[in-house]
């Protein structure tokens, strides 16, 4: 598997709180040069990316880290995520509803994101680190059933980022249409080849390039 092919599948990522417009330009231009699948960015940067970097294919977050904005606060973001010149939305599902055992109110707010999104590729983060193995199976019916793009284990911002054996155990139970993302903790080239042979078809970190290039893996 050659670095290319692995670029090809990551979202370069910068979502620390202090991220400054330098920083989001620094990622940028490594992601034009090394021809990433997106930049994934915080919602503050997409209208000045799309105006400085016309051809990339801007990710975003939608209630993210906690997940806990009402089911309208999210559709708001979504909406102007996509109007600021977004393409793809990572949302992270309200956690409380989980944790209720209320798997039909997750549901309907990632079908909800998803009629916004239409075209453009949704994401749903379900926070692996806080779930039991019962509710990983749930999750993945809900994402299935709502009709969403892919599965993403986590923000990075939780207790622990991607574990292979959740990789495995969506791919035991999520739909046919529903692809994965494995985000948070991915250090090594190692890491990154192991994701991506067990079927992830996107890779969520900030460490790709500098990795790939000889160095050291840093933040997500």
């Amino acid at each position: 598997m050659d670095d290319a092919y692995i670029l090809s599948h990551v979202d370069h990522t910068l979502l620390k709180a202090t991220a400054s417009w330098d920083e989001i330009a620094q990622l940028c231009k490594e992601a034009v040069t090394c021809k990433t699948a997106s930049v994934c960015v915080p919602p503050h940067y997409i209208k000045r990316i799309r105006e400085a970097f016309a051809q990339l294919n801007i990710c975003t977050v939608i209630g993210f880290p906690l997940g806990y904005d009402a089911p309208a606060v999210k559709a708001a973001a979504a909406k102007q995520a996509l109007s600021d010149g977004a393409a793809e939305l990572d949302m992270v599902i309200n956690l409380t509803d989980v944790k209720n055992g209320d798997f039909a109110a997750a549901q309907a707010e990632i079908a909800a994101l998803k009629k916004i999104a239409g075209k453009h590729i949704l994401k749903v983060i379900v926070e692996t680190c806080y779930l039991t193995k019962d509710e990983k199976i749930a999750l993945c019916r809900a994402v299935t059933d709502a009709g969403a793009d892919y599965i993403k284990t986590s923000t990075g911002f939780g207790t622990s980022g991607a574990a292979m054996e959740d990789v495995l155990l969506f791919k035991e139970h999520i739909g046919p249409q529903v692809k994965i993302k494995a985000a948070g903790g991915i250090r090594t080239r190692d890491d990154m080849v192991a994701f991506l042979e067990a079927g992830c078809s996107r890779l969520g970190t900030s460490s790709a390039v500098s990795i790939l290039a000889g160095g050291s893996a840093e933040g997500y």
